[in-house]
């Protein structure tokens, strides 16, 4: 037995084995005993849900048509109407009016269904559609649905057939069948809304009852229609009244309380298959029944045929194992062994991937790891490489010897001349600036302390150029918390003063500025009027730092492709590929270089350090 369990767990090709066995055998037969069920319930569900949708279309139908016709409704702020309501002399004019609006109604919305419209007062006199003028001889208050639009002057009753026999003789006429729908709403006073009188629409019900005679469901169901409380409105000709009887006695208010559903009813003979819908504007039940075997009639006819499929499945199953494993266990044995080489260090062992399948795949993307894996141990080393070179050329940057010698000379030049308080300003600027340089050696600090770092260099210069020098540093103040690496604003400073200003004939402007873009990116600038760069030095100095994260050495010391060079490369280091340095320049007109970092908390703990 240990022999046994030893092999299945040892050999790939003797676990499949098993799993086909574990995983296809057994769950294919128990397939074969539960799809009845599955399919059972999946067609029924199609099919309740497709004749629930069509009792839904019969609602909406129903719904449509009060809409429609509940436009007349709005002939109640008629002023002619309200003025024939309203008062008991005779109003020829305005009637001769209402029923020309009346016709015109008909004439824009076309309601062919509409039979009558009649409006009544409280004391009995009317106009209707097809007999005009009338005086009712009888209180017409004493009709329930005009008690029930006293009581609720807003609401709208809509009046099924079985309910309307007495508002067919509001007028004097009685239809010839019992086949009238009726819309009634109350008429109110424009100003004072008091009920003046009532408004009637009989419609007439033949849309609905050809619904109920020509839809069916399966093969000998049929829909119907109730009230509220489920007692029948509509009903097609060829139902059976016991039947009728019967499922009317099974549609308790509960059943059919919700607006739409579905169930099946037992009865004597064979259990149905109801569902209901609810028209919003009527409240009535759209029902339909057909018996259950007809519902589910399709399931019992795929019955035979899931068996037959399930017996397939399990003979292809068998083929497909042999076929499987003699194109599975070789290449994935091959793909082991390459990965026991790949992990003990050499990288160059690759697969050759045989067809297009997932083993395939799998083996070239193994080769794609390894020359990844090759290549981010190069660029680890390329990056450490130019994070040394970048460090090295900040230090070089930081304190420039010809800055502090030209700067010490001017503070002896001014002390032999008497200038004590310029003397005083220039010492004390020429300290801040040594204090933020050195920084302790940290490499971020607050773009608030870089700013004053700035402010220091460019005094200093001032006091040694006055005549041809100016500066402006505009940076907004919710800027100076955030964060920015030491040394990054100076040397752009600095490129503006010595190859931007000092070749410029007359004073010249240097200009910080900066702004938060996007909510994200902080943009910092320094702008001079100076010399300009041409064209092509230009296009020069862009290319050298699109290329700042190659080997490529920096430009000449001449120009000004040193310390662009250094700050942009320093940037992309930390921050990423989008981030930098950005020139733009005309020749004659000055420079601007603006460097983009992401807004990055964390200045503030570096301020308050740098200035214990």
């Amino acid at each position: 037995m240990r022999n046994v369990v030893r092999v299945v767990t040892s050999s790939l090709k003797a676990k499949l084995l098993t799993l086909f066995v574990l995983l296809t055998f057994i769950p294919l037969m128990t397939v074969g005993l539960i799809s009845y069920q599955k399919s059972f319930d999946t067609i029924s569900g199609h099919s309740k849900a497709s004749t629930l949708l069509v009792a839904d279309q019969l609602a909406r139908d129903i719904d449509v048509l009060f809409q429609d016709t509940g436009k007349l409704l709005e002939l109640e702020k008629n002023p002619q109407v309200l003025r024939f309501l309203f008062s008991q002399s005779e109003t020829y004019e305005d009637a001769k009016e209402i029923l020309r609006t009346f016709g015109l109604y008909r004439d824009i919305y076309g309601y062919e269904s509409v039979l009558n419209i009649t409006m009544l007062n409280l004391y009995g006199k009317g106009i209707s559609e097809r007999k005009g003028v009338f005086q009712l001889d009888h209180n017409p208050l004493r009709n329930p649905h005009f008690k029930t639009l006293i009581s609720e002057p807003e609401k709208v009753l809509h009046i099924p057939p079985s309910e309307g026999s007495d508002l067919d003789r509001l007028d004097g006429f009685t239809y010839p069948r019992s086949s009238v729908i009726s819309i009634m709403a109350t008429i109110k006073q424009r100003v004072t809304h008091e009920v003046i009188g009532f408004i009637v629409i009989d419609l007439d019900d033949s849309i609905v009852e050809k619904f109920c005679n020509s839809v069916t469901i399966g093969k000998t169901g049929s829909f119907f229609v109730t009230d509220q409380a489920g007692a029948p409105i509509f009903q097609p000709g060829k139902t059976d009244p016991a039947l009728l009887r019967s499922l009317t006695a099974g549609l308790s208010p509960e059943r059919i309380g919700k607006d739409r559903d579905s169930f099946v009813l037992a009865a004597e003979s064979k259990s149905r298959f109801v569902v209901y819908s609810t028209s919003k504007f009527t409240g009535w039940k759209i029902i339909g029944n057909a018996p259950l075997q007809e519902i589910v009639d399709d399931a019992n006819k795929i019955r035979q045929l899931i068996f037959v499929t399930v017996g397939l499945s399990i003979l292809f199953t068998i083929t497909l194992y042999y076929f499987i494993t003699a194109r599975l266990t070789r290449p994935i044995q091959l793909l082991k062994n390459k990965m026991r080489q790949a992990a003990a260090g050499y990288l160059d062992a690759k697969v050759k991937p045989a067809g297009k399948d997932e083993i395939a795949d799998l083996g070239s993307s193994f080769n794609i790891m390894l020359e990844k894996i090759k290549g981010l141990l190069d660029q680890s080393i390329k990056e450490q490489e130019l994070i040394q070179k970048a460090e090295l050329r900040t230090l070089q940057a930081q304190i420039n010897p010809h800055f502090l010698y030209n700067t010490l000379d001017s503070i002896v030049w001014m002390a032999e001349a008497g200038k004590n308080e310029q003397v005083i300003r220039i010492v004390q600027a020429f300290s801040r600036f040594f204090r933020l340089s050195l920084n302790k050696g940290r490499d971020w600090i607050s773009i608030r302390s870089e700013l004053e770092h700035v402010r220091s260099y460019l005094i200093i210069q001032q006091m040694r150029y006055r005549d041809i020098l100016d500066y402006e540093i505009e940076v907004d103040p919710e800027l100076s918390p955030y964060a920015i690496l030491g040394m990054t604003l100076q040397p752009l400073v600095e490129n503006a003063l010595y190859h931007g200003i000092k070749n410029k004939r007359g004073k010249g402007l240097i200009r910080v500025a900066g702004r938060l873009e996007n909510g994200l990116d902080i943009v910092l600038s320094v702008e001079d009027n100076g010399i300009g760069m041409k064209p092509d030095r230009l296009a020069e100095i862009r290319s050298h730092l699109e290329r700042a994260r190659d080997d490529a050495e920096p430009l000449e010391e001449t120009g000004r492709g040193f310390g662009l060079h250094n700050v942009h490369q320093r940037l992309r280091l930390y921050f990423g590929e989008r981030y930098g340095v950005e020139v733009d320049s005309r020749e004659g007109e000055g420079t601007r270089v603006s460097i983009r970092i992401p807004k990055k908390q964390g200045g503030k703990a570096h301020e308050e350090s740098h200035a214990g």
